[in-house]
């Protein structure tokens, strides 16, 4: 029970799942950190209401008719988060994970061509043996470049079909940010400035409804320059 299933009290707060009857829910498999995902499973359960119990969800799995950024995945446990594609072939029908004002994970309906699309931040990088650089990206992913352009806090933006890079957006001054964490979750806004702070961290000042609004950089994930390059709800 412990390594499955998780009791619903330590459940995130990302679930908009109710806490009320069953004491325990899927516990989550991921490269994710434990708040930035939700379990696949519990996706077809308990918010697409695709599933009525944990057994239909294993079933529809088993189908290979799930795909999650353009990969077929088969096991309940996955944990998937922000920005994930999540697509059903057979039905026509595509979503991706993004947050609403309360922080809770949402399933943004979006069309067949938005679903070739990936945003990843960029955490940090490295250089490893024989000056290959690696970017570590949000969500566990990774990849080797040449180009040393690329800078912790801007955002890759890939086409997971032809498993490429689409655009590179940086984090600075005009940037569309969409903000992941913190009292400002989900909200939409253009950076109008960074802030040093003591320590080294830093926080961005970025403008919603011609408002200036500050919040931590890590919770800034570049989208655009002068509109986001996905949709978002509205």
């Amino acid at each position: 029970m412990v390594k499955n299933h998780l009791s619903k009290l330590a459940m995130p707060r990302t679930w908009p799942v109710n806490r009320k009857g069953e004491k325990f829910i899927i516990r989550p498999k991921s490269p994710h950190a434990f708040e930035a995902c939700i379990p696949l499973g519990v996706v077809l359960r308990n918010i697409l209401k695709y599933a009525k119990t944990t057994k239909e969800s294993k079933m529809i799995l088993n189908t290979g008719d799930v795909l999650v950024n353009k990969k077929v995945r088969k096991d309940i446990k996955l944990g998937v988060g922000i920005m994930d594609v999540i697509e059903f072939p057979k039905l026509k029908a595509q979503f991706r994970i993004l947050l609403n004002r309360q922080g809770k994970f949402i399933m943004h309906p979006i069309d067949a061509k938005e679903a070739n699309i990936r945003p990843y931040k960029i955490k940090d990088k490295k250089i490893l043996k024989g000056n290959k650089i690696q970017l570590n990206l949000e969500g566990g992913e990774n990849m080797l470049i040449k180009d040393d352009k690329f800078k912790p806090g801007d955002t890759l933006i890939m086409d997971t079909e032809k498993k490429a890079v689409h655009d590179h957006l940086k984090l600075e001054k005009g940037a569309t940010v969409y903000i992941t964490a913190g009292n400002k979750v989900s909200s939409v806004g253009k950076v109008d400035s960074l802030k040093q702070l003591k320590g080294g961290r830093s926080n961005i000042i970025f403008v919603v409804d011609n408002k200036n609004v500050e919040t931590n950089k890590d919770y800034a994930l570049v989208l655009g320059k002068d509109k986001p390059i996905i949709s978002l709800p509205k």
